[in-house]
């Protein structure tokens, strides 16, 4: 006599069929995946291309072929937001795994990727990018590899979830005394005018907001120096910032209950800040520094 196919979900037995989630899918049970989120302004993405480049290069990492070529992907996303008639900030997500499958540790043979993206509301955070956060230093656990934009996020996880606790907005990694980057964005030092940051390696994000920041301290002739600082490097630091496509250019003013600085965002940190927003063609009205005359006024 065969199995059948009834499944243990919470306190209920059904019929496989019957699940409101896929319980064989490889994303689900091993992480077996990788993901990106995009930034949208005014309904129109912001680094649309190095986040689409940046989710080919980390699934070619793991063996993942994608189900489109990049323009295809490109195509699609700008659909889901005329569909979802997104005119305001949001974020976009999309996930891919390798697939549903009998589970076994081995690739599975014939399984098409199993992807999807969906668009959310998101406004600007403007009080925490122009007072700054506090945040926390916390041990690096994670594995080796996170230039790849894995769904392996439990370090990541439980980090944030500390800081949190803590009256926090980030929890800064460091291992073996080096900082690598935030739980979620990637950490920089500001001192003698120069933004000092982990160098683009294997065991960081290459974040696709990092990749502005290069450009916008070129571009304003400010040092932007690739070179790992150290935790006790931090007290003397004039400024801190994190970034992300979330957090965009947050100043951080605060480090495990001690001040940055003057305690308060430093001026190559709102020079990056302004370069951001002419680069994301933030409108007036919405403006961070607009907000901040507002305020003077």
């Amino acid at each position: 006599m065969a199995i059948k196919p009834i499944i243990l979900s919470g306190k209920e037995f059904v019929n496989h069929d019957e699940l409101s989630y896929p319980f064989e899918e490889r994303g689900l049970q091993f992480g077996d995946g990788v993901y990106e989120v995009i930034r949208v302004y005014s309904g129109s993405y912001y680094l649309l291309n190095e986040h689409v480049d940046r989710l080919f290069r980390s699934a070619a990492a793991i063996k993942i072929a994608l189900p489109f070529s990049k323009n295809e992907l490109r195509e699609l996303l700008d659909q889901l937001l005329e569909k979802n008639m997104v005119d305001m900030d949001a974020k976009v997500y999309l996930q891919v795994t390798r697939g549903s499958a009998a589970r076994d540790h081995a690739f599975p043979a014939d399984v098409a990727a199993n992807f999807y993206a969906y668009a959310q509301e998101l406004p600007r955070n403007l009080v925490a990018m122009k007072s700054g956060g506090s945040v926390i230093s916390h041990k690096d656990l994670r594995w080796d590899w996170c230039y790849i934009k894995s769904l392996n996020l439990l370090p990541n996880v439980l980090a944030k979830q500390e800081a949190k606790e803590s009256g926090c907005v980030e929890a800064i990694l460091h291992k073996d005394g080096l900082v690598t980057e935030g739980s979620s964005s990637n950490a920089y030092l500001v001192r003698d005018g120069k933004v000092f940051t982990h160098p683009a390696k294997e065991n960081i994000l290459h974040g696709c907001v990092r990749m502005r920041v290069e450009q916008f301290c070129r571009d304003l002739d400010i040092p932007f120096v690739e070179d790992a600082f150290r935790v006790e490097d931090i007290q003397y630091a004039d400024e801190m910032f994190i970034s992300s496509s979330t957090a965009e250019i947050t100043p951080v003013i605060e480090f495990d209950g001690k001040k940055i600085g003057n305690g308060v965002p430093g001026e190559v940190t709102q020079k990056l800040q302004h370069a951001y927003e002419q680069d994301a063609g933030i409108p007036m009205a919405n403006s961070l520094f607009e907000s901040m005359e507002r305020q003077n006024a």
